[in-house]
């Protein structure tokens, strides 16, 4: 077969896109504190943005404002005002995989946003800046005051303390490497051969420096693990004897309360070993909890749900939480008077269109989170009335196919975004749970409140006799018209973190 060139015509269709339609589709998904970052971010970057500070709104525009913040949920839904975006963003996951639509992940323009593992999430990364740090009052813009006002952190205190031990110059770089790499709850997530490697030293100043840094206080940090941390803190306390090291090193019978195995492994009676027990139960196995931390951040919730003796339950948006952004249409005008050459009217004209588009994707946004959040309202209003047993279940698709967009875009509404109502505040994903058949053919239970019930049945055992089996938990169950598995309960009770019937039985009568 001989090979050539040659042309063809093919006529096709795809959809493009575009920078703008990116922009709109990463809005739906930020938080409201990256929603503000966004904008701030935009308002440096175009001229013609604008924030829109007035504190006294006239009537005309408080009442649309009103009619856009706020939804009964049991209007009906929508309008042709919201189908411009939604209809794009349904098009762009038309031809996805179930899953990439069922999360929302199908079609992202590639984000760089990357981020990085925390020193106590137990995996490999360590924060090694820290490591750098100096005893000076340059405290990164807070102040003197500042500094001499607010907690201590645990790195502050191990640094304050390295201070006083008279190190070489050698061996406080060690110091302050080994602190870098100490979590919040005062464990050392890193080993001595990374921080050997690292500084360019040997293995054995690094340990020497530790065995130093492990006498700071408080008691027990510099430990690589639970075991460590328990041992250091009764060697302060001359407690640290062969039986105590015995029943360290078997700390997963304790979990257990196997305490036949405990007292073979120890060799010691039933009364010494309570009274070690004791003495493990009064120490810290999280020494560096006591100290301050990072800031926390206070959940801001993006919509308030409150009852309504009219309509039930009203569904309003939190306009605290919403940028008000304008576009300067005085100063484009000033601006494009002065625009001489053709590559200055690109750039007015580029900065309006995207001014414009960003007030328009913000609007869309905040009546695409009142829609979803709307239908969530209705669907759920039996546990907003009485309770988490009431709890439907419920999926994406249920929610997109009542208010008539894509299940994508009901998955990015979702994300990051928070519901205030009577019964507290949670995650809009919070009200999406699986389903568990019924035994009677009856309506499916969700999965959320069948864990709340397995909890309940537990916490009214009343002693070692009474104590339920996940056997008898799926009778009982099934007895009230839920049909689970016996797996299934299991998996329930120790996603609860409830021990197991044989290990509730000897907790019972250990406390006896």
């Amino acid at each position: 077969m001989a090979l050539g060139a040659r042309l063809e015509i093919r006529q096709g269709q795809s959809l493009v896109i575009t920078p703008q339609l990116q922009q709109a589709i990463k809005l739906l998904q930020l938080s409201n504190l990256e929603l503000d970052a966004f904008v701030d971010a935009e308002l440096e970057k175009n001229p013609l943005l604008a924030r829109d500070e007035r504190e006294e709104i006239s009537q005309p525009e408080r009442a649309a404002e009103e009619a856009l913040v706020s939804d009964r949920f049991d209007e009906a839904p929508g309008g042709a005002a919201e189908a411009d975006l939604d209809a794009r963003h349904d098009d762009l996951y038309a031809d996805a995989a179930p899953g990439d639509r069922a999360t929302g992940d199908a079609g992202d323009a590639a984000q760089a946003a990357t981020q990085g593992s925390t020193a106590g999430d137990g995996g490999g990364a360590v924060d090694w800046s820290k490591a750098s740090r100096s005893g000076s009052f340059d405290t990164d813009g807070e102040g003197f005051e500042g500094a001499l006002t607010r907690e201590k952190t645990l790195a502050e205190h191990l640094e304050d303390q390295t201070a006083l031990c008279g190190f070489s110059p050698a061996e406080r770089a060690v110091a302050f490497a080994l602190i870098g790499a100490v979590d919040e709850g005062g464990y050392l997530r890193a080993s001595t051969d990374e921080v050997a490697d690292r500084l360019g030293c040997a293995v054995t100043l690094v340990e020497a420096v530790l065995k130093r840094c492990q006498g700071f206080e408080p008691t027990g940090v510099f430990a690589r693990d639970v075991p460590e941390c328990l041992r250091l803190q009764l060697q302060e306390l001359d407690r640290c004897d062969p039986a105590m090291e015995a029943l360290l090193g078997n700390l997963e019978l304790l979990a257990r309360r196997d305490m036949a195995g405990l007292k073979r492994a120890c060799g010691v009676d039933e009364e010494d070993l309570r009274e070690m027990i004791g003495e493990l139960r009064a120490l810290t196995p999280r020494p560096g909890a006591a100290f301050g931390g990072e800031p926390t951040t206070s959940v801001i919730p993006d919509v308030h749900v409150r009852e309504d003796k009219l309509a039930g339950w009203r569904v309003e948006l939190n306009t605290d939480t919403l940028p008000r952004v304008l576009v300067d249409q005085r100063y484009h005008a000033t601006v494009s008077r002065g625009a001489r050459s053709d590559q200055e009217k690109v750039f007015v004209a580029d900065c309006l269109a995207s001014a414009n588009w960003l007030v328009k994707s913000l609007d869309q946004r905040a009546k695409t989170i009142l829609k979803v959040s709307s239908e969530i309202v209705r669907q759920q209003d039996g546990f907003l009335a009485f309770g988490v047993e009431h709890l439907r279940p419920l999926n994406l698709k249920t929610v997109a196919d009542a208010i008539g967009m894509h299940e994508s875009t009901v998955s990015r509404v979702t994300s990051n975004k928070y519901m205030s109502t009577p019964r507290g505040v949670f995650e809009l994903k919070f009200f999406f749970t699986s389903s568990i058949a019924s035994s009677d053919g009856g309506a499916a239970h969700s999965a959320e409140a069948v864990r709340h019930k397995i909890k309940t049945l537990i916490d009214s055992e009343r002693g070692g006799r009474d104590v339920l089996s996940d056997d008898r938990i799926v009778e009982i169950l099934k007895e009230t018209g839920i049909d689970i598995a016996r797996r299934t309960v299991a998996k329930y009770r120790e996603a609860l973190r409830i021990p197991s019937s044989l290990d509730r039985k000897r907790a019972y009568k250990q406390a006896c």
